[in-house]
């Protein structure tokens, strides 16, 4: 576990050169991935969406694809296509972009359901089936999708089954002054993407990914996940609450944080539920739900654990 700790924070020390002032982004990308799950990114344009999921992909040794999206995409741009070989007398199957190790899913919302809906499968079940045959993608198949934010024109809002896919969502948002103004003396210099070195290769990452699945977790912890979900379910400002799929994602993420972060576990809750109920709130709102969802749910448990004071002040640092 420690060579395997060693190597994951190399990796992001790496990213961490090319994108600029956003760690705890690239953390909590990282612990998705080695939990075996799919990123989503709302966002404006031009604050590095694109060079983050290259930088993950060169640093991992990942086959890595990139898709616009736009209205005219098809469904068979992603899953493939049969086409008719008159030398061979009979249809070939041509792959589509789908795979590969890391797909880059730029600006989802703005094609059509019909193509957003045709990743449902693959990024749940690792296959895509096409005139009824059904093939596997490789075996470490990672998607980071990226949405304009809601209401930009021209978008169409991701159905609920197609955000309980993803395993957490998360902004990068606008870089803070003093990294702006690196990135800003860079200019003209050395191209940092260029020149990142493999230091994971695929199947290490799977190994790694079949770690996590066996790190222990105490059955305190399980309860204590468990009641965050529930509290999604009962609270007035949720529409619907978090599906047991959202159960199972916090699950793989709480494994996944000895190897990338163990000093802070509550900043990655945040990212990991939004993903798993649909809200009717403002900003602010949501903020205050959350925030009362976890000291409710925590503060119980880790009294009995001793375990509250140091908790509450890790919690209040990670919500600012």
């Amino acid at each position: 576990m420690n060579s395997q700790n060693t190597t994951i924070q190399k990796v992001l020390e790496q990213i961490g050169q090319v994108i600029l002032g956003k760690e705890r982004e690239t953390e909590e990308i990282m612990m998705a991935f080695l939990a075996d799950g799919h990123v989503l990114l709302e966002d404006i344009r031009g604050v590095g969406k694109t060079t983050l999921a290259m930088a993950f992909s060169r640093t991992m040794q990942l086959d890595y694809r990139r898709v616009q999206f736009t209205p005219d995409v098809l469904p068979s741009d992603l899953t493939g296509f049969s086409v008719y070989r008159r030398d061979l007398e009979k249809f070939v199957y041509q792959p589509g972009s789908i795979f590969c190790n890391l797909l880059l899913a730029d600006e989802i919302n703005r094609t059509s359901p019909k193509t957003q809906s045709a990743l449902l499968e693959v990024m749940e079940e690792r296959k895509v089936t096409v005139n009824g045959v059904t093939r596997p993608v490789p075996s470490s198949f990672l998607v980071i999708a990226t949405q304009n934010p809601s209401g930009t024109a021209g978008t169409q809002a991701l159905p609920d089954a197609q955000m309980d896919r993803f395993m957490i969502s998360l902004s990068l948002g606008y870089p803070d002054f003093e990294s702006e103004l690196a990135m800003a003396k860079s200019i003209g210099e050395e191209d940092r993407l260029s020149v990142i070195p493999p230091l994971l290769s695929g199947g290490e990452l799977k190994s790694i990914q079949e770690e996590v699945c066996r790190v222990y977790i105490k059955e305190e912890l399980y309860r204590y996940l468990l009641k965050l979900v529930t509290a999604t379910r009962e609270h007035p400002y949720i529409r619907r609450g978090a599906s047991p799929r959202g159960t199972i994602a916090l699950v793989k993420m709480a494994r996944a944080v000895p190897l990338v972060s163990p000093e802070d576990a509550a900043r990655m809750q945040e990212d990991a539920m939004r993903c798993c109920y649909g809200a009717e709130m403002p900003e602010k709102k949501e903020q205050e739900f959350l925030y009362e969802m976890y000291l409710k749910t925590a503060r119980k448990l880790l009294e009995t654990m001793g375990g509250w004071r140091r908790f509450r002040f890790r919690f209040l640092k990670a919500f600012g």
